[in-house]
């Protein structure tokens, strides 16, 4: 399995909103567009992507 495989299959593991958080983030979209999405607060975006990187990570190394 490749890097990028194992990327996307950690972020697949992720709950719904973390995976959609990273993906959108990696995208280039705006915070507040992303909170838009999330339907969360400005100011609870950077611990929710600080969460879900950190499970990403875990799931990453398996």
């Amino acid at each position: 399995m490749t890097t990028g495989d194992q990327y996307e299959a950690a972020l697949r593991s992720l709950p719904e909103a973390h995976s959609l958080a990273i993906r959108l983030q990696d995208a280039g979209v705006a915070a507040e567009v992303i909170c838009g999405y999330l339907q969360i607060e400005i100011e609870c975006l950077g611990t929710l992507l600080d969460l879900a990187r950190r499970k990403l990570d875990s799931a990453m190394q398996g």
